[in-house]
């Protein structure tokens, strides 16, 4: 089984309890969970698998590109890895009514992020069950990663969590 490292930002709230939902979900597996603030290269280099997570809220926080954006400190941060070697799996959560123009497409930011580095991406999700109008974070009828809507839709979370490590437990080795 390999070793899986949990990435998510922002700290606290929504991202977070997702990601513990996830941990849950795993027992038996060897996860280091990591907040942006606190990312290291070795955990990274460590960890075989990594599964990368964040919201859409604030989409303004993706696109800043100063120095102080958390994002973009790990995006230049994964230019010292060779990336090709790599898997990764993304979980993204937004709100479909307040935000149907823009669900999760914090998706889509790290989609093309790991694919412009030649990384393995794998757990798209289908988009059938969700209510908004536009998404970047998918293609062709699928999400890029496990989309979560906590505000509208908090009752499908655990299934859709367990549906989606169904699809990327073949890639771990569980």
């Amino acid at each position: 089984m390999k070793k899986i490292a949990l990435i998510y930002w922002p700290k606290g709230g929504n991202v977070e309890s997702v990601a513990d939902k996830i941990i849950k979900c795993l027992p038996g597996t060897e996860i280091i969970k990591v907040s942006l603030d606190h990312i290291d290269s070795k955990s990274l280099t460590e960890s075989d698998f990594w599964i990368v997570g964040g919201s859409t809220v604030g989409a303004h926080i993706w696109q800043d590109a100063d120095d102080s954006n958390k994002w973009m400190s790990f995006f230049k941060l994964l230019d010292q890895f060779e990336m090709s070697k790599k898997t990764v799996a993304f979980f993204g959560l937004g709100d479909q009514i307040l935000y149907p123009y823009h669900f999760v497409n914090g998706l889509g930011i790290l989609q093309e992020e790991f694919e412009n580095r030649n990384a393995k991406i794998v757990g798209q999700w289908p988009v059938t069950g969700y209510e908004f109008k536009d998404s970047d974070g998918m293609k062709d009828g699928r999400f890029y990663g496990l989309a979560l809507d906590q505000d509208q839709q908090e009752e499908q979370t655990d299934k859709r969590i367990d549906g989606w490590l169904e699809i990327i437990k073949k890639e771990i080795g569980k």
